[in-house]
């Protein structure tokens, strides 16, 4: 069995921003002419009336103040209430493959691998724009790697699932290199008329770059172990998927949207989540003291400070568990990548994190890296 690093790290963010005040503002004049639309309706009992939303709200519940978004125009359009990403040509390249490349480039330019020498490419990633031909083989085309490619799709948990198994093709032998990249559009399947879920997600793409860790010398981070779970829930759903037509199921419907029970989340995935970190810390020796660096799935502050409390055994330092969901919001599978990327150069040799995902599925993932 061969030992397998973490040489290098991307990440894409969209130019365009929406502040909590600005998505506020769209809402809200969402919401009054819904009211006035709907105003006998209303009175009568029939139809709710669309609650006022708040930067207080949004930040309170969520922790969150901004967001990136590929379309800022199309969300903030109280008429509209959603992304306008024009569709492609077929010859053209999509959107989530060009902004995996983006990503997949800088992972291999840190790591300074030339992507004909990459074997592998995942796309792991909780929405994909298209059912075939892969958005990986898409991004396998354009960056001109060799092997093989495929798209995988454990929602919130997508990078760590896929990097552990990229991280088994490599010990095997199978392979040498893989890129796992991580392209989320979060703002396409976003119900943006719903107060109490429209300030969630945003767009961004991430990548990580592993390779056998032999004859290396550059700084990187060994894995030295992973750990994927898997536990069926519907309190995370979204209905939408190529059967919708065949049931007469093509009206705006707010299933098809993001959907989710918050409060049994959190009541549910929390535990989980807390006991598969330290069941894996516990099985491989980790100590909460020689755990340097917690890079968690940036769903919402407070999940996250309560995982790393209940990890840690007590208040995580400044630094030990970064949060970066108040500027990038949750971005599904890439969030804990995202705070991986940006805060793991400042780690010595020797220390050790542990990289967890979790969400719709129920599902986890963990990789236990040590800096090299």
């Amino acid at each position: 069995m061969h030992s397998v690093a973490i040489t290098g790290s991307g990440l894409f963010t969209p130019p365009e921003v929406i502040t909590n005040d600005e998505l506020v503002a769209a809402f809200n004049a969402y919401a009054d002419r819904f009211n006035a639309a709907n105003a006998d309706a209303i009175a009568a009992g029939e139809v709710a009336a669309k609650p006022q939303s708040s930067a207080e709200f949004i930040f309170n519940a969520s922790g969150i103040e901004r967001r990136h978004v590929m379309d800022k125009a199309g969300v903030l359009d109280p008429d509209r209430m959603c992304p306008r990403l024009d569709a492609r040509p077929d010859d053209a390249p999509s959107i989530m493959a060009e902004m995996g490349v983006d990503a997949c480039r800088k992972a291999l330019d840190m790591a300074g691998v030339d992507p004909g020498a990459v074997d592998a490419v995942i796309c792991a990633a909780s929405n994909h724009e298209r059912a075939y031909p892969a958005i990986a083989v898409e991004i396998q085309s354009l960056l001109g790697t060799s092997g093989f490619a495929f798209d995988m799709n454990v929602a919130c948990s997508s990078a760590t699932f896929g990097i552990q198994t990229a991280a088994d093709m490599i010990r095997a032998g199978s392979i040498r290199r893989a890129l796992v990249v991580n392209p989320e559009i979060c703002s396409g399947h976003l119900e943006w008329r719903d107060r109490d879920c429209h300030f969630i997600f945003g767009d961004v793409a991430t990548a990580v770059l592993l390779e056998r860790d032999e004859g290396l010398s550059s700084p990187r981070y060994r894995i030295l172990s992973t750990r994927c779970a898997t536990q069926f829930s519907n309190n995370i759903r979204n209905n939408n998927g190529f059967l919708r037509r065949a049931h007469d199921q093509m009206e705006d419907r707010r299933d098809m949207q993001f959907m989710q029970e918050g409060r049994k989340v959190f009541k549910e995935v929390l535990p989980m989540v807390s006991a598969h970190i330290a069941g894996h810390m516990a099985d491989e020796g980790v100590t909460t003291d020689s755990l340097k660096r917690l890079w968690l799935h940036q769903a919402n502050k407070t999940m996250n400070d309560y995982i790393g409390k209940k990890v840690l055994c007590r208040t995580p330092e400044p630094g030990e568990q970064p949060n970066i969901l108040q500027d990038y919001a949750n971005t599904s599978s890439a969030g804990s990548i995202i705070a991986f990327a940006l805060h793991s150069g400042d780690l010595a040799p020797g220390d050790r994190g542990l990289i967890c995902s979790f969400g719709a599925g129920y599902s986890v993932g963990s990789v236990i890296v040590e800096r090299a």
